[in-house]
């Protein structure tokens, strides 16, 4: 496209002029005929047409409008000058793309407005029918003009259809000489509209007028009100109307109140909240439609509806709007090549892909336009005689025909094999059709049984019979026989393959049993059966993390939405990188496509899948081995304050008195929190704390900390967050849920137990105002940091200890790894004594450095022998380790004889002869540092 901003001289402009005359004997004829237009062209030909010069021409004398007829010849005498110094600057390549979908959707948005004004102005003077009223706001209403398709999408071809809706708000009457109710009003305003656009005139049209998107179609009225609307999508809305309403907008007669109630309608019935696979087959269902008709009409040199062409591009790119727009706001918007381009950041397919989808979809909308620009004809059919193939091929900038059509069935060809291979039914095993025979209805069949008996025998099974039995059992149980029948199918469809699979995974019987809990827990969730019917290749995925662990198994059944993390193209396998997951949460969380009065609700599930997703990836990594649990903490630790920083912005945000812009306010973490040793499941320990003298101070810090609980803590559709703990607050659960520093610090110098300072140990500031932060710090340092009687601090951690032994009673003969005697609690006591006892000789034992480092160094400093101390922070690690192991289910150390392994991960509980030389360890330092 050439750079011309600057006005161009008279024998330039001429020049162009002239050039592009064979590509357009429309633009020939125009010029020729009207010879002042030719003028007016030469003048302006540098810049585009604006929305403003449109406005101009309707308000201006050569535009004057006193009547229907005055209104359609303006109009169309508006039209005409558009298209024609489009369709000059765009052959002369003045105009790019953008520019020509840009004019023409603003030529139609301003002649539908200025139409439509008109048109209800004449028909509610107080003569005639009067205002439309509403019956319930008794206001006056106005007709909303919904924008589908191109139009809707902001990318209108230079010959095209507009496809309009009308909706009106309320039912009601209208207040004239004349009264009638609002439908009739409305309708009689739709046809008046439609007919300023549609009709044939002296001076041509302005666009032809679709309105066959309207619920109910050709037979239904065309005008109906937002409450009938909600009402379809909820009770009869279609799969293809959610593919057509993606790109609908309202381009008229709309105030701020009313778009919004659009959204409340429109959004949820497009976009799910959970992640859509089903719209793949409805997508199928849809192409197949087009394709029939393509055929029956033989339209396979239709650049629009043909293979490999401008529609395919259009579905492929709908296809991932549908399935990942309600959990992804960033793809609830309207324009094609926008979509495309988001999907290039995304990466829901190869990069290779949607670059040849993109310079497809420039090469096919350019090609289309030069098809129109001949004979101002709605059509995308390529030419059959000689001269015209020859000027489109010389207007696409080949030098004959046949080089043009080599370069477009390239397109073409991509466009169809990318589309194949997207919506293409997955393929099928050799041995999925034996495996497929044992069917509901055919349980009883013992040839049948005996046939997969063999087959299974073939895949490597050691106990067919077994596994006969068990899958008899899933398809007779109370769950299979409740489901939907298209649900059955899918499950129907999709064991051949697990059972293929799980074979893999040994062992196999216990694999597929946690398969089949799976299938259970999201049988209930047609659209994630249909994901793993139609991405197989996360079958094997989901068969390695169950195989390896129940707790995996049991998050995915809890959390289907992560089966979608499967799909990933990188895999799971990397770690997270907290800046750029950071700036997207923030960017998701205030999304400008969320209605605000859906905002909360999308913010509270957006944290939820958010950390739920990072948690799954991790557990993905520590299955594969490549974790140190450490890592691993500093990983779950760094998601727990990201999130905990979010939520502190969003419920002040939310609070409605406040007393100043920002917070000055603290959140405190204890316990794994502080220590940065939170496991998968961890609760938060956390106290709040703020310095404000403020009146109100206590009673907005209180509202800010229960909304901060509340946030953390209320269970949505996407599940909770975390499970918080606030006892360790001043005087526990009976005190104040938010604290002054001032009060906190004097609390802990004149008030709190031993046990408070030992918990100090573990505490750090979080998130929230950095000088309260540093305020605490400064506290936590010169309370650990006092001298203390060192017998008598032994005796209160020995009674706290005692304390403890008594609140968690061990029943059995296994070893709890960490309530009992030589466990995790043992080593933690062991290291707050050394700080509280020595910190004021030695502050650097104040330092949030873990349990491990503080044991490392107090054997340094010879509080205690290096070398016990070194024997303690093995066994510490070899008890966390165990203790993650069990949880996750993932170990292969037997748990109990005579307990149950789902009790033991539970309890985190092992044979009393296992960790025997760790224990041992702990005991000795034990010993040595309290003297029992």
């Amino acid at each position: 496209m050439k750079d011309m901003s600057l006005p161009l001289d008279t024998s330039a402009a001429t020049s162009l002029i002239d050039n592009i005359l064979p590509y357009s004997r429309f633009v020939k004829r125009i010029l020729e005929s009207e010879p002042k237009l030719r003028e007016e062209l030469l003048e302006r030909l540098h810049i585009p047409f604006s929305w403003e010069e449109m406005l101009a021409f309707l308000h201006s004398p050569a535009g004057s409008v006193e009547n229907e007829t005055g209104l359609h010849s303006a109009l169309r005498q508006l039209r005409k000058r558009v298209i024609l110094h489009l369709a000059a600057r765009d052959l002369a390549g003045l105009a790019n793309l953008h520019e020509v979908m840009a004019t023409m959707t603003a030529l139609a948005e301003v002649t539908i407005r200025f139409a439509l004004e008109r048109h209800h102005a004449w028909l509610a003077q107080p003569e005639r029918f009067g205002q439309p009223i509403g019956e319930k706001t008794k206001t006056a209403q106005q007709l909303l003009v919904v924008a589908m398709g191109k139009l809707g999408g902001g990318e209108l071809n230079v010959s095209s259809d507009v496809d309009l809706i009308f909706i009106y708000p309320e039912d009601g009457e209208t207040n004239g000489s004349k009264p009638i109710a609002n439908h009739e009003f409305f309708t009689k305003l739709g046809r008046k509209l439609i007919a300023s656009l549609n009709d044939y005139t002296v001076d041509g049209y302005v666009f032809r007028v679709d309105m066959r998107l309207r619920p109910h179609g050709e037979n239904s009225p065309l005008a109906i009100s937002l409450p009938m609307l909600e009402d379809y999508f909820i009770t009869q809305g279609r799969e293809w109307e959610r593919h057509a309403w993606i790109k609908s907008r309202v381009i008229a007669g709309s105030s701020v109140a009313e778009a919004a109630l659009m959204e409340l309608i429109v959004r949820p019935f497009v976009f799910r909240k959970y992640l859509d696979f089903e719209a793949y087959e409805a997508m199928r269902r849809l192409h197949a439609q087009l394709r029939k008709e393509v055929d029956r009409r033989e339209l396979y040199d239709n650049i629009k509806l043909g293979p490999g062409g401008i529609r395919e591009i259009e579905f492929i790119t709908q296809v991932f709007q549908l399935i990942r727009g309600g959990r992804d706001a960033d793809l609830c918007i309207r324009p094609t090549l926008a979509t495309l381009k988001r999907l290039k950041q995304k990466q829901p397919l190869p990069e290779q892909t949607i670059e040849e989808l993109i310079e497809a979809y420039y090469f096919l909308r350019k090609l289309e336009h030069r098809l129109q620009y001949l004979d101002d004809q709605q059509t995308q059919n390529l030419p059959q005689n000689p001269d015209d193939q020859a000027l489109i091929a010389r207007a696409m900038d080949f030098a004959d025909y046949a080089g043009f059509l080599q370069h477009l069935n390239i397109h073409r060809k991509n466009v169809a094999r990318h589309f194949e291979l997207i919506f293409a039914s997955p393929r099928k095993s050799a041995a999925h059709d034996t495996l497929a025979r044992l069917k509901l209805e055919q349980t009883s069949d013992l040839a049948t049984v005996e046939a997969f008996r063999k087959q299974l025998k073939t895949l490597g099974y050691v106990e067919p019979g077994m596994i006969t039995g068990r899958v008899q059992q899933f398809y007779d149980s109370t769950f299979f026989q409740q489901l939907p029948r298209t649900s059955q199918e899918r499950i129907l469809g999709l064991m051949p393959t697990l059972i293929e699979i799980t074979v893999r995974f040994s062992p196999a019987e216990i694999t597929l049993e946690r398969l089949l809990q799976l299938l259970e827990k999201i049988g209930q969730y047609s659209a994630y059966l249909a994901l793993l019917q139609e991405h197989p290749q996360t079958l094997p995925r989901v068969a390695k993390l169950v195989s390896a662990s129940q707790w995996a198994s049991d998050y995915l059944g809890r959390h289907p939405i992560l089966l979608d993390e499967l799909l990933t193209p990188l895999g799971l396998h990397t770690l997270p990188d907290w800046p750029a997951l950071k700036t997207e949460l923030v960017h998701q969380l205030h999304h400008v496509n969320i209605p605000k009065m859906q905002m909360t609700e999308w913010q509270m599930d957006v944290l939820r899948h958010f950390q739920h997703a990072q948690v799954f990836r991790l557990l993905a990594v520590d299955l594969e081995g490549k974790l140190q649990l450490e890592t691993l903490s500093d990983h779950l630790t760094e998601l727990a304050d990201l999130i905990l920083d979010n939520v502190l912005q969003l419920a002040w945000q939310g609070l409605r008195k406040k007393h100043r812009l920002e917070p000055v306010f603290a959140i405190i973490g204890y316990g794994k929190l502080g220590g940065k040793e939170l496991g998968y499941a961890s609760d938060l320990d956390i106290v709040f704390l703020y310095q404000d003298n403020h009146p109100d101070a206590l009673m907005t810090y209180t509202k800010l900390a229960q909304s901060i609980n509340t946030w953390l803590t209320n269970h949505t559709s996407a599940g909770g967050l975390y499970e918080t703990d606030l006892r360790l607050r001043p005087n526990g659960a009976s005190g104040l849920l938010a604290n002054s520093i001032e009060a906190f610090t004097q609390y802990q110098h004149e008030q709190a137990w031993v046990w408070e300072h030992q918990a100090l140990t573990r505490a750090r500031f979080v998130v929230g105002n950095q000088h309260v932060g540093e305020m605490f710090e400064r506290m936590r340092q010169d309370i650990l940091c006092q001298p203390r009687d060192l017998e008598q601090l032994k005796q209160d951690i020995l009674m706290m200890r005692g304390k403890m032994l008594d609140a968690h009673p061990n029943p059995t003969s296994l070893f709890d790894i960490k309530h009992d005697r030589g466990g995790i609690i043992d080593v933690e006591f062991i290291v707050q004594y050394l700080v509280l006892g020595y910190a004021h000789r030695y502050p650097q034992l104040t330092g949030n450095i873990g349990n491990i480092a503080l044991l490392k160094l107090a054997g340094e400093l010879g509080l205690t022998s290096a070398d016990k101390a070194n024997k303690v922070l093995i066994a510490y690690r070899e008890f966390r380790r165990t203790q993650h192991q069990l949880r996750l289910g993932g170990t292969s150390e037997p748990a109990s004889t005579t307990l149950s392994r789902g009790i033991a991960q539970k309890y985190a509980r092992v044979a009393d002869d296992h960790l025997i030389d760790a224990r041992q360890a702990v005991f000795q330092l034990w010993e040595d540092v309290f003297g029992v």
